[in-house]
């Protein structure tokens, strides 16, 4: 028997994780990167003495830059959100760590893992634990159950996270370790991964395997659909009249833009966009119809409620896509899904063709070649689409009736979006998550770049826009990113503005003064709540909300923290404003650009619903009106489930 000893090194815990980040690496067609771009963290007696000193002795160590620079946050939710930002903008190919110390530091963080499990978006959490010795506890800040002596308030990581592990041993590291970043190079099964790091076991040394710390390649495949599925999609789309698809956010990571342009315009066939799919199509493509769904176009929701084939590509079918399930109202209606997560192909009983969108649509082409729909059909497209280019054009540039009812130095929100959209270079990016402006910017802001269209819809987190900004900035700082950002979600978390001029990152923030949560008082009044709880006013004398407006400054602010700020006052202004952020230096660091608007007045009406519930019962006269309108509506909702074939026709799907 052989006595060569295995070469080990000796490390911390924390050490030996700081190491095993830096050497990862992730390829997919051949182009090999480092996975971590860093480590985003706010230190405390958790992780201070821990990962704070790995990755302190990392930057002293390195000749040069750090190979996992470290950046200082101010809000452990924030810095979340910007991992989950960059990793979107690198279509998740590339990540962010972060890590916070015991208790509520840790749980700051569980609103930015929903968000990034919620929308498959890769980041490592590192929250810090208590004493896995238990030497000392009770201790600060550590939860005590009864009835579960080892339970932590880390815990709560485990239904938001995709991959979870507790290490209360080092040799438990390496397989928490490995098993993590399986998790987050899965394109369909990627998310929150969550390492739980006592602070006693991130301070403790170990001899590790060498071969722990060799740089480790994780490939990023691209499933095909099965041959046989494909063939039988083809065959639902060559018997389908009024076929449509829907693209979703699969489109952009899998980089499938170019297959989805080549199917479209081979096929003819009409494409809606959901929030996270939108730019799939660049504007102006005769096939493309824009948003589809609750914040949809009048074009596309019109092509949804006769379309008699669906074909979704990467889009999980949310409640918005689907208006509610009022969208696609045609009898017998069927679905064929793409979709990497065989979880999402499955739904609407829908022809699954699981595997990768770029390579599923290259094949559906193929099997589709020479048919095309009718001419008739792509003549109704055209005109759907200019009436609603129409209305969009009156938006961003209102006529006097709209504007006469301002008053002085308040615009539109529409007109905001239109100035910034007309003035900002195609390859900048849009930001938003929160409030009415998602729902607009999908509507109405016209996508020019792949990259250029970045809204969080999936957990639609207010706070997301400031740190998912700087997140998308770092990830390309080519591009300016402009943050669309309303008063409400802007007094959430505007702390990192600091971390922003701290790290000279260049954002500009569009932050809109409306003076309440525009979005919940628009939707309160539809429902028959009178906007009531929604605006920034003092208690009047009655003691409700109805006094004068609060006198708060976001414009200073914004300044305290650093921040360069110019007030918009009117559209000139505001033209103005946009050329001197787009003038600001790279390394200038954030410009806040404030500009105060009208929230009575809507954007274009997308013709569709959302299922808000109304009270069935109610002294209001606007409430029960409300309730009658949701009746109403409730009528249209439809199953959607995709009918079987006759009993002499082989189901194509069943294999699935």
């Amino acid at each position: 028997m052989s006595t060569t000893q295995a070469a080990t090194v000796r490390l911390t815990v924390a050490q030996a994780t700081a190491r095993f980040l830096a050497a990862q690496w992730s390829e997919r067609d051949g182009e090999r990167r480092r996975f971590f771009a860093g480590v985003f963290g706010i230190f405390g007696h958790g992780n201070v003495a821990g990962f704070g000193q790995a990755l302190l002795q990392m930057e002293q160590d390195a000749d040069g830059r750090s190979p996992l620079p470290y950046v200082l946050a101010r809000n452990e939710q924030a810095m979340v959100h910007t991992s989950v930002a960059y990793a979107r903008q690198r279509d998740r190919l590339e990540a962010w760590a972060c890590t916070a110390s015991i208790g509520p530091g840790s749980t700051n963080m569980l609103t930015g893992a929903a968000l990034a499990t919620i929308n498959r978006i890769p980041v490592l959490l590192l929250p810090s634990d208590t004493f896995a010795t238990r030497v000392s506890a009770p201790v600060l800040q550590e939860l005590e159950q009864p009835y579960a002596a080892d339970l932590s308030v880390n815990d709560a990581f485990r239904p938001l996270s995709r991959f979870f592990d507790r290490v209360s041993r080092p040799e438990q590291l390496p397989a928490a370790l490995l098993g993590a970043m399986r998790v987050l190079t899965d394109p369909a099964d990627t998310g929150a991964a969550t390492i739980s790091l006592p602070q006693d076991v991130q301070a403790e040394a170990h001899d590790w395997p060498v071969e722990l710390f060799a740089p480790r390649t994780w490939h990023i495949a691209r499933p095909p659909a099965e041959t046989a599925l494909v063939r039988a999609a083809a065959g639902l789309v060559r018997g389908a009249r009024r076929p449509m698809l829907v693209a979703g956010g699969g489109v952009h990571y899998s980089a499938a833009e170019d297959a989805l342009r080549a199917f479209a315009e081979a096929t003819g066939i009409p494409v809606g966009e959901t929030q996270a799919g939108k730019g799939s199509l660049p504007h102006g493509h005769p096939r493309l119809m824009g948003a589809v769904g609750s914040t949809g176009t009048t074009a596309a929701n019109a092509l949804a409620r006769e379309a008699d084939l669906v074909i979704g590509v990467g889009t999980r079918w949310s409640d918005f896509t689907t208006a509610s399930r009022t969208a696609f109202q045609q009898p017998g209606v069927r679905f064929v899904n793409i979709n990497v997560a065989a979880f999402d192909a499955g739904k609407h009983a829908g022809l699954a063709l699981v595997g990768d969108a770029r390579e599923a649509l290259t094949a559906l082409t193929a099997a589709l070649a020479g048919h095309r729909v009718p001419d008739g059909y792509e003549q109704q497209q055209a005109g759907l689409w200019s009436a609603w280019d129409a209305a969009v054009e009156a938006a961003y540039h209102p006529d006097a009736t709209v504007t006469d009812r301002l008053a002085e130095g308040v615009l539109t929100q529409s007109t905001v979006l239109g100035c910034v959209n007309e003035l900002s270079d195609p390859r900048d990016v849009v930001l938003c998550a929160a409030g009415s402006m998602p729902g607009d910017l999908h509507k109405l802001w016209r996508v020019r770049d792949r990259k250029g269209y970045h809204v969080e819809y999936g957990y639609s987190c207010m706070g997301y826009e400031i740190p998912g900004a700087i997140g998308a900035r770092l990830a390309d700082g080519t591009r300016d990113v402009f943050a669309m950002v309303g008063d409400g979600g802007y007094l959430m978390m505007p702390t990192e503005l600091a971390t922003a001029v701290q790290e000279r990152v260049k954002i500009i923030v569009v932050l809109v003064q409306n003076n309440g949560f525009h979005s919940i008082g628009s939707l309160s009044e539809s429902l028959g709540s009178q906007r009531f709880g929604t605006q920034y006013r003092y208690r009047g004398a009655g003691g409700r909300l109805d006094g004068p407006r609060l006198p708060t400054d976001l414009a200073a602010n914004a300044r305290s923290l650093g921040a360069h700020v110019i007030e918009a006052h009117s559209r000139k202004d505001l033209e103005s404003a946009i050329a001197e952020a787009k003038a600001w230096p790279a390394d200038g660091g954030p410009v806040v650009i404030h500009v105060e608007t009208d929230p009575r007045v809507s954007s274009p009406d997308s013709a569709s619903w959302w299922d808000v519930p109304v009270s069935q019962a109610a002294t209001l006269e606007t409430t029960r009106a409300a309730h009658g309108e949701y009746v109403r509506h409730k009528a249209g909702q439809r199953p959607l489930i995709a009918p079987a074939p006759p009993a002499d026709e082989p189901d194509p799907g069943a294999s699935s």
